[in-house]
């Protein structure tokens, strides 16, 4: 990424940039990935909790860290606020007291942004300039472990800038996450939290009302426990995403998360005519008009919800064969996530669920598997 621009001088005369990171965990830490070791940078982390701030230096995602919001912020070029949505409009109100850098940029990473646009518009920000964002990637995992340089590489980077944002700190911030490799697209607040609602925080309450449907009736029969299995929970597992994470991310969407519910009901609503009156071929244009949508939408591009590799071994019940396929996949360098094992019976071969964090890690392995003579099914 060196060649595309140099050490940032159409950013700051100086050509020094601080650039603070509140809440170094997940999407936090992955940026400060981004941006650390590069020239005339400097990364900062901060959080309210020791252990975290020194989990951050020790494990390499930035320069250094404090507990001190003041102390991050001082002189900070770039300020990243991510932490919960729900705390978000506090940093922001906590930073408004600040004596910040003029011409500072402060941006997020929630995953709704009208309301803390709407908050930072009514706040004196000292002359710095606050600009909604969301990274539009994730991992099933969280905190500072899961961190990782190419978590943000090829995902959608959505800015909200408001008709007041000066041109040229947007650009600044462009260009600063090019580092990320991320697609940079502008929209604004509210029709982000619109599109976001709808490919995002619905289909997460449509997997937890399923699931707990499924619950209930598996109080009185755990039969449906025990055949849940395979599609009904890979279609389901976002329902299992962090609880508290989710509240705000709903109360703070509420109108449009009602808006989309209801739309949902009338759906649902008219499916129920349709299988009423029996018409067959209703409901087979519900499904034609379905595929058809979604063999429209790109395949393998990062997004909110976050995307399974996964491909299944048949294996023979010999003993090591497990190790085996792991030490070959790992010499051939391919990153192996998870590894489970769903069958494995007398005269029955076993059924090796192997995932991946990396499309590119799902085909290399596909291939060697396949060259290995397994029988490898996706």
């Amino acid at each position: 990424m060196s060649g595309e621009f140099s050490g940032f001088a159409e950013l700051n005369e100086s050509n020094r940039i601080k650039i603070a990171i509140f809440g170094a965990g997940l999407i936090g830490g992955s940026l400060a990935l981004c941006f650390k070791g590069k020239p005339g940078v400097e990364v900062v982390g901060h959080s309210v909790n020791a252990s975290s701030t020194g989990k951050y230096v020790a494990r390499g995602v930035v320069d250094w860290a404090t507990t001190s919001i003041a102390e991050a912020a001082k002189d900070a070029d770039f300020m990243f606020l991510c932490v919960p949505v729900g705390r978000l409009e506090e940093y922001v109100e906590e930073l408004s007291k600040l004596p910040l850098k003029p011409g500072c940029i402060i941006t997020d990473v929630g995953s709704t942004k009208a309301s803390v646009v709407r908050h930072a518009a009514k706040l004196s920000l000292q002359g710095a300039v606050f600009i909604g964002g969301h990274p539009m990637a994730g991992s099933e995992r969280s905190g500072v472990e899961a961190a990782s340089l190419h978590l943000l590489e090829n995902a959608f980077y959505v800015l909200t800038p408001t008709e007041g944002t000066p041109d040229e700190c947007v650009l600044k911030l462009e260009q600063l996450l090019k580092w990320t490799r991320a697609h940079i697209v502008k929209t604004d607040a509210i029709q982000h939290d619109d599109i976001v609602g709808a490919i995002s925080h619905l289909p997460h309450m449509i997997a937890v009302a399923l699931v707990n449907q499924i619950a209930g009736y598996n109080e009185t029969n755990e039969l449906y426990r025990r055949l849940a299995a395979g599609g009904f929970r890979d279609i389901t597992r976002i329902a299992s995403s962090d609880p508290l994470i989710w509240r705000d991310i709903l109360l703070n969407n509420r109108e449009v998360m009602i808006k989309l519910v209801r739309d949902w009901q009338g759906e649902m609503d008219r499916f129920v005519a349709l299988i009423e009156q029996g018409d067959g071929d209703g409901v087979a244009e519900q499904f034609r008009r379905a595929g058809q949508f979604r063999s429209q939408l790109p395949e393998r591009r990062k997004g909110m919800i976050t995307s399974v590799y996964e491909c299944y071994v048949d294996v023979p019940d010999h003993p090591g064969i497990i190790g085996k396929i792991a030490t070959e996949l790992g010499q051939a360098k391919i990153n192996l996530s998870n590894l489970r094992i769903i069958e494995s019976r007398e005269d029955v071969p076993g059924v090796l669920r192997l995932s991946f964090q990396q499309s590119d890690d799902l085909d290399n392995a596909t291939a060697l598997l396949k060259s290995m003579g397994y029988d490898v099914h996706m």
